[in-house]
């Protein structure tokens, strides 16, 4: 996950407004606390799907949600009343390299959950695109919010599963990723939070805004840093996982149980009732156990998305489930 101002903050001809360091902060917090549930279930401590399910994905979305809104925000602090194009390059070619520095880290370390178009990837290009909406009235930004919204609502389809199109949001089927935040609908936010600002610019807010309480300081010095805290708050967490699981070693996890749990979860996710979900799920293990595909599938030494043996068994289980 997943930092709009993930984009570096700068100075502006306006009094720099402490709140939104400190809502930055402790959106930074909220992000720390997020990943560090996914590295206790990546080290086993917790249940498998823990993190990417119920509360706790609604959770991942408020988060990015409140990281792109900021982004926008600052975006219009910073570039109005004129776009100043020597420091817009400078922080997009920090944030754009961040994030293929991050996929190529991925890619390396684990090319199962590799991120291929995170939160980063997604504030440097919602960043490029939100420059014409300093300019509009600030009406065609909202509605641009709302089409961002409702595209992906009713355009999803198996024409943008091609990888040049994941990026977009729109595709029926992708590879698994530990981050994945897409134009769609995540530019919403951003125009919002740009949005915001502008209006508060041409009410003459800016100023009260400013003089409003600045939350604590820790919590404004991590917001004006957010991309550097973001970088490196993850490594560390799982540096400390790590040396947990060195000293208490989590529990054996039964794969089968896993299985189940995480299947059902997604199935239910679906929209389907927990008695389909289930027969569907119990059909599909023992299919795979039969075919000798439930370890290799696993491990991640085949792609359930892209194994033809595997979308049939669903297919079949689908039928036998209803």
């Amino acid at each position: 996950m997943s930092s709009p101002s993930l984009l570096p903050t700068t100075a502006t001809p306006t009094p720099r407004i402490g709140l939104l360091d400190a809502a930055r902060g402790l959106a930074l917090i909220a992000m720390a606390s997020y990943h560090f549930t996914w590295d206790l279930e990546f080290f086993g401590y917790i249940e498998p799907g823990t993190a990417t399910h119920g509360w706790w994905k609604i959770y991942a979305r408020l988060i990015a949600g409140t990281f792109l809104f900021l982004a926008g925000a600052s975006l219009a602090l910073a570039h109005e009343p004129a776009i100043r194009w020597r420091s817009f390059g400078k922080r997009f070619a920090v944030v754009a390299g961040a994030a293929a520095a991050i996929t190529v880290a991925t890619a390396i370390a684990m090319p199962q959950g590799m991120i291929f178009f995170g939160i980063l990837h997604c504030i440097a290009l919602t960043s490029l695109l939100a420059l014409p909406f300093l300019r509009l009235p600030i009406v065609f930004a909202v509605l641009a919010a709302v089409v961002s919204i409702v595209v992906p609502i009713y355009l999803h389809s198996p024409i943008f599963d091609a990888p040049w199109f994941w990026w977009l949001g729109l595709s029926e089927n992708l590879p698994r990723s530990n981050d994945y935040v897409p134009l769609l609908p995540w530019f919403a936010p951003v125009l919002l939070g740009l949005a915001a600002m502008r209006i508060a610019r041409r009410f003459g807010w800016l100023d009260a805004l400013a003089a409003l309480p600045k939350g604590p300081g820790l919590l404004r010095l991590a917001g004006r840093h957010s991309l550097l805290v973001y970088l490196l708050h993850q490594p560390v967490l799982i540096a400390l996982v790590y040396l947990a699981s060195l000293l208490a070693p989590p529990p054996p996890p039964d794969p089968l149980a896993g299985y189940m749990r995480s299947c059902e979860a997604s199935c239910a996710a679906q929209g389907s009732e927990a008695a389909v979900c289930t027969r569907f799920c119990g059909c599909t293990l023992t299919s795979l156990q039969q075919a000798q595909l439930f370890e290799p599938l696993q491990s991640g030494a085949i792609q359930a998305e892209h194994d033809e043996r595997i979308l049939k068994i669903a297919r079949e289980c689908t039928a036998a489930s209803q």
